[in-house]
């Protein structure tokens, strides 16, 4: 398919509520493709639909278990916490510390319009509560614990 554009912080779409997905459309089964390629092209671990401009609730993850597609989403139980890193395609370079809860369950449709449910941990629970907050409008940024910090380059340890 294709790669988006990702908006970056401060672009007016981010700050605002999606609204649900009500049918599947081929313009939302592409949408859905192109949000994947842009997120394993910018090496993400999420992406919301508003981040590519389209305000819909649709969410694609993907940890490293293979694509996760949560259509209109809502986190039904958390538990736990968990105090970590945290950075986002839409302030790209840029990180900080959130704490979020380390067990999250969520109920959502899939790209066939049937209802399922979903549970992850740690990193998986992350992406969850990070990507869904997208859909009110929320950015992580909200949340840091001790401010936004510059990315550094890995430097090599001899």
């Amino acid at each position: 398919m294709a790669t988006r554009e990702v908006r970056i912080m401060g672009d007016e779409i981010l700050t605002k509520q999606c609204k649900p997905v009500t049918k599947m459309t081929l313009r939302t089964k592409i949408l859905i493709e192109d949000m994947l390629d842009t997120m394993y092209e910018k090496c993400g671990v999420g992406l919301a639909a508003p981040q590519v401009g389209v305000l819909k609730q649709i969410v694609v993850i993907d940890v490293g278990e293979g694509p996760i597609v949560l259509i209109n989403p809502e986190i039904i139980e958390a538990s736990g916490e968990q105090t970590g890193e945290e950075g986002c395609l839409s302030l790209p370079g840029k990180w900080g510390i959130v704490t979020r809860p380390n067990y999250v369950k969520v109920r959502a449709l899939n790209e066939n319009m049937e209802e399922f449910e979903i549970e992850g941990e740690g990193l998986l629970a992350r992406a969850f509560c990070h990507e869904i907050d997208h859909l009110s409008g929320r950015m992580y940024v909200t949340k840091v614990e001790d401010g936004i910090h510059d990315v550094k380059e890995e430097e090599d340890e001899e």
